[in-house]
């Protein structure tokens, strides 16, 4: 027992660091970049645009990797590695000589922090089936306190000098990784390890145990209009300063008020609410509220009415635990780090397109060229897609038999064969993943 809750903890920190040292440097690198271009703003823009592509792409690439590997070799492994290499790669940054150095370790850090998917394979394999949305749902609190910690911070620290961040994030990165170096076991036993398999390793490829069983793939559709909607934040800043006359200071309030509810709302309800209504009914009842809360947001008219709807927006945050839940059911113990490293490549895949969806539809309904004038546009789109994925939500069944699918290793001996189970409900075939 002791055992797993230091698991627990360190997947916890792990998260927590890993989105913390993220953003430490959000307020200083866009800085950086300005400096080593000397201080062209346009040119600034676009090359900001190209890193943030670039750390997209390579979260796409290589979390299905990190995945299948974590599957095969087991999950302390590779998060030893990503950490290790996180924290040797913001010295690099820190170091970085010139744009393409930064650029370099830009690329380095989007690979060595796909390690979240594997980060959360293993809090399933440590969690019983029933507790994992919860534990899921702390994960959310890992993340809500990084991000209100990380860019104060970050700015702070680059008041004095830009990299002193990416040193500080280092540091964490590094201290985490000797942690879990020194006290950290294995959470997958050798005997439910799946060889590795290239198919199931590329991105592409990955994305085919989604569409091994129908309310799987359901269930991704649900993630994917959730992830996508959740973009809506690429264009926060900018509509509070066209919208509401916002500063920076103000901007920077109203996240640190997301982060601090979403921290509340995750770690203290998702669980509850499951416990409560099951996890079907969590997944709807949170879309339900995080559209309705878009809907409200696009409709403020000052910047007090839309700093109310923030509440009932992140109330959704109880329902991507849920999903995340309810999909670990449907894959076998052998396959957690495959899911979850496919829906990190889905999700990086609304990372690249969601904000320049959201950004161009917020710049053609503010343009005075055209006779429409619909500021709140962008967050009616996400209240749209949160509504959509709320109607197929209502159609997934609370629990579903896992799709069995060929593996390389055979089953232990003492296990029952699937064929000699009598027709009927088949109890899902999981590994022990998440309770936080």
């Amino acid at each position: 027992m002791r055992n797993r809750q230091a698991a627990v903890i360190f997947i916890l920190v792990t998260v927590t660091l890993d989105v913390l040292a993220m953003g430490l440097i959000i307020p200083v690198l866009p800085k950086l970049i300005l400096d080593f271009l000397g201080g062209v703003m346009t040119d600034t823009a676009k090359w900001s645009g190209r890193f943030a592509v670039v750390f997209a792409l390579m979260q796409f690439f290589f979390s299905p990797l990190l995945g299948v590997l974590s599957d095969r070799f087991g999950r302390r492994p590779i998060i030893l590695l990503s950490n290790l290499g996180l924290g040797l790669d913001y010295i690099v940054m820190a170091m970085a000589p010139s744009l393409y150095w930064l650029f370099l370790g830009r690329v380095i850090s989007g690979i060595t922090t796909s390690s979240i998917p594997t980060a959360m394979a293993y809090i399933a394999d440590v969690t019983p089936k029933e507790k994992r949305a919860g534990a899921f749902g702390m994960i959310g609190v890992a993340f809500g306190i990084g991000f209100i910690l990380g860019p104060g911070l970050g700015g702070l620290l680059g008041k004095s000098d830009p990299r002193l961040a990416f040193w500080v994030a280092a540091g964490l990165s590094l201290m985490n990784w000797l942690w879990g170096f020194l006290f950290v076991p294995e959470s997958l036993p050798s005997e439910k390890r799946q060889k590795f398999a290239l198919r199931r390793a590329n991105p592409v490829g990955s994305l085919k145990l989604l569409r091994s069983h129908h309310e799987l793939w359901r269930l991704a559709t649900i993630q994917f209009l959730a992830y996508l909607a959740h973009n809506i934040f690429s264009v926060w800043a900018l509509y509070g300063m066209y919208r509401y006359a916002w500063n920076t200071d103000d901007t920077g309030y109203s996240l640190v008020f997301v982060g601090i509810v979403t921290a509340i709302i995750s770690g203290g309800l998702t669980g509850r609410m499951v416990k409560r209504f099951g996890e079907k009914a969590t997944l709807y009842i949170g879309q339900f509220f995080g559209a309705s809360g878009m809907f409200i947001a696009g409709l403020a008219k000052t910047g007090a009415l839309f700093v109310t709807s923030i509440p009932i927006i992140s109330l959704w945050n109880i329902s991507m635990p849920a999903a995340q839940g309810m999909m670990t059911h449907r894959v076998s113990e052998r396959e957690q780090g495959e899911l979850q490293g496919a829906l990190q490549s889905m999700r990086s895949i609304t990372f690249i397109i969601g904000p320049w969806m959201f950004l161009k539809i917020f710049g053609w309904f503010i343009d005075p060229k055209y006779a429409l004038h619909l500021p709140g546009a962008p967050f009616y789109l996400a209240a749209a897609l949160l509504f959509a994925a709320m109607l197929m939500s209502t159609r997934i069944k609370q629990d579903a038999p896992v799709a069995p699918r060929s593996t390389s290793i055979p089953p232990p001996p003492d296990v029952v064969p699937p064929e000699s189970i009598p027709s009927g409900p088949i109890a899902p075939i999981m590994d022990q993943k998440e309770n936080i």
